[in-house]
């Protein structure tokens, strides 16, 4: 038994050391690039990813007992938290200390020692320290000599410790995952083989019913041709021996060879259509049957994964106070590895979710007359021919909603009284943000709002879905939807303008045309109906900043909508032309572009033609942010051009008067400042503009009451006004909305992209 439980640790090391690594190497890329980020809205994004990685790292070294790392990383999370609340700055000592501690996190691995426990508590004071506004203090290691290790520490290391030879009734054959990977994608890249010929034997398809249009069109003329050929015989029967053929003789002729000619054409066509045809399904049918042959090596039973978390539960709930078994089923149920790996720190969040937050105390659950005992399950089936799903479940206390109404409150997504009307499925749906926890101290194991986020995160990312229910003292559901592989998938090829895009069908509820009456405005963004519920609609050249998406043409005036859903939202795209589904093949857009925003990735389409894969999740909540815009835009962009408008910026700080000046110019319009109320109602006075960009604090007369002036005037009663100020409060916003302010964007958020997008609604 416990030679066993060896090789189950050395084996759980090893893969822990692999996963380990690649988080060190992310942390460490996030410090560097900290550290050469001055702009805080960016230094804002890389600390919420180096935080993400710490936690996922703390995660599994806890999961395999490795105390020193989970400390470290637990100190880490700590300061990265108070950097992300602002708490503190960057800081050149800071960001040495920081790469002292990943540094001793890497050393950990790299020699596998357990020890150390008074240089991990020293580096722990010194970043505790650190947060609680402390100078930092780098502190030179010493080198130690390395001992020998054991065979644990020696997978850990990546050192394969000696095993003994056991006999087997199979024969099997050791090969390198990255092998096995390799060959893989050689055998996917044949899909588009595939593509190309089922699109070449539609060419030819084509081209043989041209040529049968054609053939039909000549039978009748095939009459009057052999009536012009007879009258042409007995016209020449009267001429005299010798005499050259007329030129319309020699044209007859020349028309009957070419019935002959092309009838001969139009058969090969129809030869070679079949050929390719017949050609397309045999290749289909070997590329169909080597991918299922190769998928089905890299393809592991759940229980690879899982074997880890029988004892996990057990240690975790003791630690917690609490006792809880783990119910496994479907654990025989196999999917891609890759898939499986991207799994592994979802769901110990998930599960480490059901016990901390879940499953209550024994007395207290004694108290509600259930078992001391309480239940985690975790089930996999399988859905469909190519989707599996994950139910993750307890049978605790379930979700608080009152306080997810008061933490999202908190975090200004909602006001309070818009989380007071969120139905039940909507308010569930916020627990996946970050930030949003129910917990209102921060501990080592959970209270940061990071671990649904991450969830969500790599679901999204693995095109599945996740949804969650939760019943008052009966308990949490997460269901996660995943595809058994990450290669190929299918797809709704769309069309914006001259570009191609493909929505993964996985998230395409349905396809739909729609008449521009039926496009209805709703407390201002345009809607439609589909099955009876309203659906906000966007159009997808907007969401993606393609400029002005064109009315489309054909249809009976129907406009083509593409309806999305994920994660309990719904969303309608209006596009340009929906062209078909197909199967596609996924490429991935390389690690320099691995955080373009909306795109998921690339297909490679049967005409060697690369197009766009729309990332659904990240294009769903894009779209939110959206300006709605008229169904049919009005006039063409020539006129657009002809006609420049004209906008006054108010601004007393000659650098912000400045950016805004130039962002607007940038953008096309023609743009004059003012320095203050006084000189911006002045100028307005004497001539005319299309808009106004005002700040708010300013001597003489403020935005406030620059606004309620324009307001009050007969001649300006209409120009549109934009508040641009660092005034956030809610009563600043509701003061601007009653003095007639048509936008209020805060300068600690502002975007350009959203400032424009307010003008262009706007003018």
């Amino acid at each position: 038994m416990g030679k066993k439980n060896n090789e189950f640790q050395e084996r759980l090391l090893e893969t822990f050391r692999v996963e380990a690594a690649e988080h060190v190497k992310a942390i460490s890329s996030g410090l560097l690039r900290l550290e050469k980020e001055p702009a805080p809205e960016k230094q804002g994004e890389i600390v919420e990813a180096v935080f993400r990685e710490a936690h996922s790292l703390k995660g599994a070294a806890r999961a395999v007992n490795l105390v020193e790392i989970g400390t470290l990383c637990q100190a880490l999370e700590s300061v990265f938290s108070a950097l992300k609340q602002k708490e503190m700055e960057v800081s050149k000592g800071l960001c040495d200390l920081l790469h002292e501690a990943v540094d001793s996190i890497g050393q950990l691995l790299a020699s596998g020692r357990r020890e150390g426990q008074a240089e991990v508590a020293e580096l722990v004071q010194r970043l505790e320290s650190a947060r609680q506004g402390g100078a930092p203090a780098v502190k030179k290691r010493k080198r130690q000599e390395p001992r020998r290790k054991g065979p644990a520490e020696a997978a850990l290391a990546g050192m394969p410790p000696p095993a003994e030879e056991r006999p087997s009734l199979v024969e099997t054959v050791r090969i390198s995952t990255s092998k096995l990977d390799s060959a893989l994608r050689q055998a996917e890249e044949l899909l588009s083989a595939k593509l190309a010929a089922s699109h070449r034997a539609a060419e030819l398809q084509e081209t043989a019913a041209a040529l049968a249009v054609w053939e039909k069109r000549w039978s009748y003329l095939e009459g009057d041709l052999g009536a012009l050929q007879r009258s042409l015989r007995d016209n020449g029967a009267q001429k005299e021996k010798g005499e050259k053929s007329q030129p319309l003789a020699r044209f007859s002729e020349f028309l009957q060879w070419n019935d002959t000619y092309l009838k001969t054409l139009e058969r090969r066509m129809n030869t070679l259509a079949k050929s390719a045809e017949q050609d397309h399904r045999a290749l289909g049918g070997m590329v169909d049957g080597l991918l299922a042959e190769m998928k089905k090596l890299v393809m592991l039973p759940f229980s690879v994964l899982l074997e880890i978390f029988p004892k996990f539960v057990r240690d975790f709930s003791r630690e917690q106070g609490k006792e809880a078994e783990l119910v496994i089923q479907g654990g025989a149920i196999e999917i891609d590895r890759r898939v499986l790996e991207e799994m592994k720190d979802p769901l110990i969040h998930l599960v480490r979710n059901c016990i901390d937050h879940g499953v209550e105390k024994p007395d207290e659950r004694v108290q509600q007359k259930k078992p001391p005992q309480g239940t985690v399950s975790l089930a996999i089936a399988q859905r469909g021919g190519d989707k599996v799903e994950i139910r993750i479940s307890d049978d605790g206390r379930g979700i608080d909603r009152e306080k997810i109404r008061a933490a999202i409150t908190k975090l200004g997504m909602v006001t309070a009284e818009e989380a007071e009307r969120l139905d039940d499925p909507r308010l569930l749906a916020f627990v996946f943000e970050s930030g949003v926890s129910t917990t209102p101290i921060i501990t080592d194991i959970s209270g940061r709002g990071l671990g649904l986020a991450i969830v969500r995160e790599k679901v999204d990312r693995l095109g599945g879905s996740v949804s969650l229910e939760s019943r008052p003292d009966a308990g949490t559901t997460v269901s996660i939807v995943l595809p058994l592989t990450v290669a190929a998938f299918r797809g709704i090829l769309v069309g914006i303008g001259d570009g191609l895009f493909v929505f993964p069908t996985s998230h395409v509820e349905r396809v739909l045309r729609v008449a521009a009456e039926e496009i209805k405005t709703v407390e201002n963004r345009e809607t439609i109906q589909v099955k009876g519920e309203t659906v906000s609609l966007v159009r997808l050249a907007t969401t993606l900043k393609l400029g002005r998406q064109a009315a489309p043409n054909g249809g009976g005036g129907k406009l083509p909508v593409v309806v999305l859903g994920s994660a309990g939202k719904r969303m309608a795209f209006l596009v340009d032309a929906v062209l078909s589904e197909q199967e596609v093949l996924v490429k991935s857009l390389g690690r320099q572009m691995a955080r373009v925003q909306k795109i998921a990735g690339v297909a490679v389409l049967g005409t060697g033609k690369v197009v766009p894969i729309l990332d659904a999740p990240d294009l769903l909540r894009a779209a939110v942010e959206a300006p709605a815009g008229p169904a049919v835009p009005v006039g063409t962009p020539a006129e657009a051009k002809a006609k420049q408008q004209s906008i006054l910026v108010v601004e007393d700080s000659i650098t912000a008067r400045t950016l805004l000046k130039n962002i607007l110019e940038a953008a096309g319009y023609s743009v004059k400042t003012a320095v203050d109320g006084v000189d911006a109602f002045t100028t307005l006075k004497t001539e005319e503009f299309d808009l106004v960009v005002s700040d708010v604090d300013m001597p003489r007369m403020n935005g406030f009451d620059l606004t309620a002036r324009i307001r009050s005037d007969k001649t300006l009663a209409e120009l549109p006004v934009v508040l641009v100020t660092a005034l956030e409060s809610r009563e600043d916003r509701e003061r601007g909305i009653d003095v007639g302010a048509n936008a209020y964007l805060v300068k600690s958020s502002f975007d350009q992209s959203n400032l424009l997008e307010v003008v262009r609604r706007l003018i």
